[in-house]
């Protein structure tokens, strides 16, 4: 955008004032500071969840891909096992391996109790992917319908 500007005098003689190329960028920096608020007041919003309840729903099971499924359960007393067979810390990954290179695509379903930290679910999850598998599953128990009254 370019304005001319006509000499004082009124003609166009070779005194006249320079061209201006200057963009205003003041609307570019008023948009971009009310950008920065929008997402310094969404941001805290996207992070910040609703505390829930995991180990019940009442969402419709979900059909098996496979007739063996990998089941991975962790229960009350922080104990892992592969399937039924009771494992010792640390060799969940050791046994996963095997299965993850052979078919890396299988969905591992894990089971944990209710009363488990979050955080040790996402241990064994942490340790179920690294072993080279992609998909993992929590299970929940199906919520018991509300009765009519």
């Amino acid at each position: 955008m370019a304005a001319h500007f006509p000499s004082p005098s009124g003609g166009d003689d070779d005194e006249a004032l320079p061209v201006l190329s200057e963009i205003n960028v003041t609307p570019l920096v008023d948009v971009m500071l009310v950008l920065l608020i929008v997402f310094m007041v969404a941001a805290p919003l996207m992070v910040g969840g609703v505390p829930v309840n995991l180990p019940r729903t009442t969402a419709p099971r979900v059909a098996q891909e496979t007739p063996d499924p990998v089941v991975v359960t962790l229960d009350g007393a922080g104990r892992i096992s592969l399937r039924e067979e009771e494992l010792a810390e640390g060799d969940l990954a050791a046994r996963l391996a095997p299965v993850a290179q052979a078919a890396p695509d299988t969905v591992v379903y894990l089971r944990a109790d209710g009363a488990i930290p979050y955080r040790r679910v996402v241990e064994v999850m942490g340790d179920i992917a690294a072993t080279g598998f992609g998909r993992v599953s929590l299970l929940a128990e199906n919520a018991r319908p509300p009765q009519p009254r």
